[in-house]
């Protein structure tokens, strides 16, 4: 009885480890892909929703460039790029505070 219970047991461990090892490759795959790092956004608005959706349509159609709302209920977020680095978001920061006074550097995670 003894005998057959270790049988069982060690196919199963096997079994799982087979499912832990693609899991592994996966993720291993994936990362390969989507690397994120220490970066910079530029917020341009914190506020209601439907201002918030009024800017991101207005900055997209002015500047052609893909504008992300984040929820953070209560508070709405429109937020723009993925800067390596300062420099590079201080340059965009200058060019879109001409139209959106209200718009500030955030030290976020990007992906790279």
């Amino acid at each position: 009885m003894l005998f057959a219970f270790f049988i069982t047991a060690t196919t199963i461990i096997g079994q799982e480890d087979t499912k832990i090892n693609e899991i592994l490759t996966k993720k291993i795959e994936y990362n390969k892909t989507h690397r994120t790092g220490k970066g910079f956004k530029i917020q341009l608005y914190n506020g209601g929703e439907s201002r918030a959706y009024n800017i991101k349509s207005n900055f997209e159609a002015t500047y052609g460039i893909v504008a992300v709302i984040v929820p953070e209920l209560p508070d709405w977020k429109v937020q723009v790029g993925n800067y390596k680095t300062r420099l590079e978001a201080d340059r965009a920061l200058l060019l879109f505070k001409e139209k959106f006074s209200g718009a500030i550097i955030l030290e976020t995670k990007i992906y790279l």
